[in-house]
């Protein structure tokens, strides 16, 4: 639950040395490049060094040469390979050409094949026809139109059986289509032409230099597999050239990539006279082993800078955690990620989302079933959500347990408690239904408590002293936010007289009035100049409206954790209709029914649970404490497969 401590580094050398420098950062993979304007004031005897990146070009037209190749090389280790840059750009722009010629050659001869084969099968469908075509063809007052026709068009020919121009002549069907021909006279062709076209009639070439349609079909018997020849003869042309040269072009575009990455560093670097600055941000972890590189380049000066010191400047984020919280950080950025001086919540969605989410799908099968589809979907797709489902069908098959449901199956555990020394298992979901709703709403009381204790710390840490101790999610938020829950509770369900009018003033009345005028307390203990409201009466009328929101806001929070003790009622009631359904069928039925239920149970559920546990955590926690406005820590960094 933490943010890697940074460092800002500020770098000025002679011009003859920034290649060096920046080869440095680029390897070192933990250079975060920032902009030189805003760590200096006055930038305008600066000049930017370079506005491009020359890279960029020869690598995006290597990549797309490769790619038409359908080549997916890795990029590998490339310390041991320093051409000159005229000698890379060169062999890069070589080996696209030749891979393009190469990729061209197979394109061509593919496009003859396929013309060939359609032109065949156009052969095919007239085929025996030699004399009639001749025939056709040499009408001097009647046109021949020679295509194919949709079965489904066919059909409709029957609307124009009254105009006997209007018919065509099937020579062979296929499974959609019929191909034949149409006459119609050439006074009437135009007017036939268009009847046809509305029937979706498709004309192909059938004039083949004097050749009929047989002597066609023979010709390309000897010429098909000729064309496929050629195009297995270029194909092996390509993968010859590609394994005689994947390694250096491997060598190549990993080194492109290289050079591209840490030309992003000279892009942002300016010039001052004869010298360069390079600004940006390192991990205070890595300053040691960066500055003793830095210092072997001669004329090198270098300034470190503790990131918090620097916080006008908006260092960024690096998310540092645990391996539980580690898979969490995905829905964290996915929300935003966190200012330097914010905490990382993704220890505190890991723990609440995991409960939360065994909570509402607590089911010991169901759980086990989805911790392995979250493995497989890490381990054969990569997908993120995966390492996520994991441990939140772990809790799913803890709290299963102690709701005694297995499959849906709710005593199936029996001889299990009976070991235990229980009577039955510890909760019988569908007989204890407001002891599971107003757990869930003590649940969202005592987690949303715990979201203003955490920005109480943020701001303390932000030195916001004023929102720590006024806003609705201050310390007034959780006095009177706590005290109106417990009083209540206490007058209702404990039977106890809480709400007394020394409870009341001290407790809810007074922490409210705070609230009430947060914005100039806040501004007073922050020493803002500008901390009085323009007008007074304006500020009370604005404020009244907003009160109303605030203490909505409490109750509308809360309530939303009902949804966790409704879905528990919905999975024991979703399992109910399954089992309803699979004993009115019967027989094998009985079995497949089940089966299928509890996939269907499963997919539905576990969907429906992590959409609403993630909107539990975004908008009913995340707005207490956490804004998500910083800017993640993206240093130029290759990534191989050494």
């Amino acid at each position: 639950m933490a943010v890697a401590s940074m460092q800002a580094v500020n770098i000025i050398g002679f011009m003859d040395h920034i290649d060096e420098v920046i080869m440095v950062l680029g390897e070192s993979g933990v250079f975060h490049p920032d902009e030189v304007s805003d760590f200096y004031v006055d930038t305008r005897d600066f000049t930017h060094l370079q506005a491009n990146n020359i890279f960029a070009e020869p690598l995006t037209d290597l990549r797309a040469s490769l790619s038409r190749a359908k080549l997916d090389l890795e990029l590998c280790d490339t310390r041991e390979y320093s051409p000159g840059v005229n000698e890379l750009t060169a062999y890069s722009e070589s080996v696209a050409r030749d891979i393009d010629a190469l990729t061209d050659n197979v394109k061509l001869c593919e496009k003859r094949l396929d013309e060939a084969k359609k032109d065949y099968i156009t052969a095919s469908h007239f085929k025996g026809l030699d004399k009639e075509l001749e025939q056709a063809l040499k009408m001097k007052y009647i046109d021949a139109r020679f295509g194919k026709l949709p079965k489904d068009s066919l059909q409709k020919l029957s609307m124009y059986r009254d105009d006997k121009y209007v018919d065509f002549a099937v020579c062979t069907e296929g499974n959609n289509n019929v191909w034949g021909v149409y006459f119609a006279p050439k006074e009437l062709s135009e007017q036939i032409d268009r009847i046809f076209d509305g029937l979706y009639f498709e004309r192909v070439n059938i004039v083949y230099d004097n050749e009929t349609p047989s002597e066609r079909i023979e010709k390309y018997n000897t010429l098909l597999p000729e064309l496929e020849k050629d195009v297995r003869d270029a194909k092996r042309a390509l993968e010859d050239y590609l394994g005689a040269n994947r390694e250096q072009i491997t060598l190549c575009l990993s080194k492109l990539e290289e050079l591209y990455l840490f030309a992003g560093i000279r892009t942002k670097a300016m010039q001052y006279n004869n010298s360069f600055i390079i600004v940006g941000w390192i991990p205070t972890a890595n300053k040691d082993e960066i500055s003793l590189r830095l210092k072997s380049i001669r004329s090198i000066e270098m300034d470190f800078s503790d990131a918090k010191n620097e916080m006008e400047k908006r260092p960024p984020a690096k998310l540092k955690n645990c391996f539980l919280a580690k898979p969490f950080e995905f829905y964290t950025e996915m929300y935003g990620v966190p200012k330097y001086n914010e905490i990382d919540p993704s220890l505190f969605v890991a723990i609440t989302y995991i409960i939360i989410f065994g909570i509402m799908f607590a089911d010991l099968g169901q759980g086990i079933v989805l911790s392995i589809v979250g493995i497989l979907m890490w381990k054969l797709k990569k997908m993120k959500i995966g390492k996520i489902l994991f441990p939140c069908g772990i809790s799913s098959a803890i709290f299963g347990t102690i709701f005694g449901s297995v499959f849906g199956y709710e005593h199936l555990l029996d001889s299990v408690y009976q070991m235990a020394g229980l009577d039955e298992k510890p909760i019988e979901v569908m007989h204890r239904t407001n002891e599971i709703i107003l757990s869930a709403i003590a649940i969202g009381v005592v987690l949303l408590i715990i979201a203003m204790m955490l920005n109480v710390y943020t701001s303390f840490r932000q030195h916001n002293y004023g929102r720590a101790l006024f806003s609705q999610s201050g310390i007034a938020g959780i006095v009177f936010y706590s005290a109106l829950v417990f009083g209540l509770a206490g007058e209702l369900f404990l039977g106890l007289h809480v709400m007394t009018l020394p409870y009341i003033l001290g407790l809810i009345v007074l922490p409210f009035i705070l609230i009430y005028f947060d914005e100039p307390l806040t501004g007073l203990v922050n020493r803002e100049e500008n901390w009085k409201p323009e007008s007074w009466g304006g500020y009370i009328v604005e404020k009244l409206f907003e009160s109303i929101e605030v203490i909505l806001s409490y109750v509308t929070n809360t309530m939303s954790f009902l949804r966790v003790g409704a879905f528990v009622l919905v999975h024991a009631g979703m399992m109910l209709v399954v089992f309803v359904l699979a004993e009115t069928v019967g027989g094998v039925g009985y079995t497949i029914v089940v089966i299928v239920g509890n996939g269907l149970v499963m997919a539905l559920e576990a969907l429906l649970v992590a959409i609403q546990v993630l909107r539990l955590e975004y908008y009913e926690m995340f707005s207490r404490f956490y804004s998500g406005e910083g800017r993640a820590f993206e240093p130029v960094k290759l990534s191989t497969k050494n």
